[in-house]
């Protein structure tokens, strides 16, 4: 086969014929593409043979880029859309592209958020929306839940939270558990982090870990909003030890829904670093340690007495004011309160003030705060009225200063029940006042439930006594006081006392524990 005049290219199955083939001198080169197909083919084939030919050939003799509008509008014009798919791959962004516009759309965000006050410094590297509108509905969305921008730089990250994905799935989670909307405020400055979680792998199981500590599921709610950091904890780490701890000290299975109701913060505490330190501490001041599992079950919150930073410091000023040591025990049983407070400028207080009204010495308010730590707490008011209503009874100065030291109860009685109870010891009784003197707790019993019967049985038998033989012992050992013909003195007790021995009480509901009780597991 022979071609005259023509440059082609050969091939088994067809013939492609330039009649014309230019020189390429110019500039902007024009190329001829005019062909004969002599034997039918696979055409798109041949497009593209046809497309790197003339690309190659331009490459070499015009050194232009791929885009030379001169050269690619024209390829693209004779070839039309049966080129597609060749010329897109040269329409794509590369890499680089992207990454300058995702540069400049995070400089825009960056911006917005500079300008509304927000640091956006430690969102780098945290993916974040593409557009500035996006972003401004997420700072929007947490303006009506109640967060201002101070709380947003407090927290930043939760910028990186999708409305529709994370935050309101969490929202809506928390509404159907109980979680009041007004709280929701609170609740997420607290823990912000709560919307990067996962309903189904994050917080559901917390829930049902809590519901299985016996925490009563309308008290759900309360829970999570007094701590809702407990939803970040692992389920296996620091709850279940500190829960665990508890129970092998002596505090009963059946109140430790109750006691996490009331005190929720007990779950992120370490045993090892809080918990047992504190209860050791109240073992070496004298309570045993079933009495501090008792003392827990009644006021939880005293877990959360700093040891260091609040109950020994103020364990000391107790001492520094006159409570002897061996009833510091008995001062914090009475009154766990007393070692959480800010203690030392309420003892200076209250000693002035007794001292300046009734003249009570150092010595006697030690004797004062060890029968009643209460005392402690008292305003001045009400301890004056107390005092003005003993003296209008008739007692004179040294007679109250007596009377408070043994009883400092009397400062805090109701006065209407404390006039009843001083008429019927006048009229009724008709017993001297040094009576009241010498048994100042006349007045914290009840008149009509104790005093009244009382007296009329000794009335009726003719027993003259004391008024701490009267009154100062149960029903059942009154009972059998009616029985006797005369009043050993050895039964004549004087004044009523703490007894430690009442946190210690078996009870008959008490079921056993399952836990160990070594303190070596927990570190």
């Amino acid at each position: 086969m022979k071609i005259r005049s023509y440059a082609g290219i050969t091939k088994p199955s067809f013939l492609l014929v330039h009649p014309e083939l230019p020189a390429l001198t110019s500039r902007n080169p024009q190329f001829t593409s005019l062909f004969t197909l002599r034997i039918p083919c696979n055409r798109e084939k041949l497009t593209g043979m046809i497309t790197r030919s003339q690309y190659s050939v331009a490459d070499r003799r015009s050194a232009t880029r791929y885009g030379d509008s001169s050269v690619s509008n024209k390829n693209t014009n004779r070839l039309g859309p049966r080129q597609g798919g060749s010329s897109s791959l040269y329409s794509r962004p590369s890499l680089l592209d992207m990454k300058n516009d995702r540069m400049e759309n995070r400089a825009r965000v960056y911006e917005f958020l500079r300008g509304i006050g927000i640091v956006p410094d430690e969102l780098d590297g945290l993916e974040l929306p593409v557009t500035v509108e996006v972003m401004r509905e997420r700072v929007d969305f947490l303006h009506k839940l109640g967060l201002t921008i101070e709380d947003l730089n407090n927290y930043p990250l939760v910028l990186g939270c999708s409305v529709k994905k994370n935050m309101i799935p969490v929202l809506d989670y928390l509404g159907k558990l109980g979680v009041r909307k007004s709280t929701f405020t609170e609740f997420l400055r607290r823990y912000p982090q709560v919307l990067h979680a996962s309903v189904v792998i994050d917080l559901s199981p917390v829930v049902k870990y809590l519901q299985g500590m016996d925490i009563k599921p309308d008290d759900i709610p309360q829970v999570l909003e007094r701590y809702p950091e407990v939803l970040g904890f692992k389920l296996e780490g620091t709850m279940s030890t500190s829960v665990a701890y508890l129970v092998g000290i002596g505090v009963a299975r059946r109140e430790i829904g109750g006691v996490l109701t009331r005190y929720p913060e007990i779950l992120g505490m370490r045993v090892g670093r809080v918990i047992k330190p504190f209860v050791e501490y109240l073992e070496d001041l004298g309570i045993p340690r079933l009495g501090v599992a008792r003392l827990i079950e009644k006021r939880p919150h005293i877990l959360g007495f700093g040891l260091e930073e609040r109950v020994k410091p103020n364990v000391q000023s107790l001492l520094e004011f006159c409570v002897r040591k061996e009833s510091l025990a008995s001062v914090v049983a009475q009154y766990p309160e007393i070692i959480g407070i800010d203690l030392k400028p309420k003892l200076l207080s209250q000693q002035s003030s007794l001292k300046s009204v009734i003249d009570l010495s150092p010595e006697e308010f030690g004797r004062v705060v060890e029968k009643m730590p209460q005392v402690v707490s008292l305003s001045d008011r009400p301890m004056m009225k107390h005092v003005d209503f003993l003296k209008n009874c008739g007692f004179s100065l040294e007679q109250v200063r007596k009377m408070v030291a043994g009883c400092p109860q009397l400062l805090a009685l109701n006065l209407d029940i404390m006039k009843l109870s001083f008429d019927f010891f006048q009229t009724e009784m008709q017993r001297p006042l040094d009576d009241l003197v010498d048994f100042p707790a006349f007045f914290t019993y009840g008149l009509e439930s104790t005093i009244k019967p009382r007296h009329k049985m000794v009335s009726k038998k003719g027993l003259k006594c004391s008024l701490g033989w009267l009154l100062n012992c149960s029903d059942e050992k009154f009972a059998q006081r009616m029985d006797y013909d005369t009043i050993e003195m050895e039964e004549m007790e004087l004044l009523p006392s703490f007894d430690m021995n009442t946190l210690t009480e078996p009870r008959s509901d008490d079921s056993g524990s399952d836990y160990d009780d070594s303190d070596d597991d927990y570190v």
